[in-house]
């Protein structure tokens, strides 16, 4: 949905971006240290308003590849 701004599900174009904040707590993010506080990749959300289907993205390069550094 992030690149196609359409849904997989029911093929509607209504398909709505919600942003994460990655310093507000208990944040829809990946906590990349020991300590969840200290470093946070922020996960934007993808909703489709027509049938409710949700995708989960990790946008920038960047913020993947922190990801794979700690967890790869």
């Amino acid at each position: 949905m992030m690149n196609m701004k359409r849904c997989p599900v029911c093929d509607s174009t209504d398909v709505v971006r919600v942003p994460d904040d990655a310093h507000r707590y208990l944040a829809n993010s990946i906590c990349i240290t020991k300590f969840a506080m200290v470093k946070r990749i922020p996960v934007a959300r993808y909703v489709c308003c027509a049938c409710g289907y949700v995708e989960n993205w990790v946008e920038t390069p960047r913020e993947r590849e922190e990801i794979r550094k700690a967890f790869g």
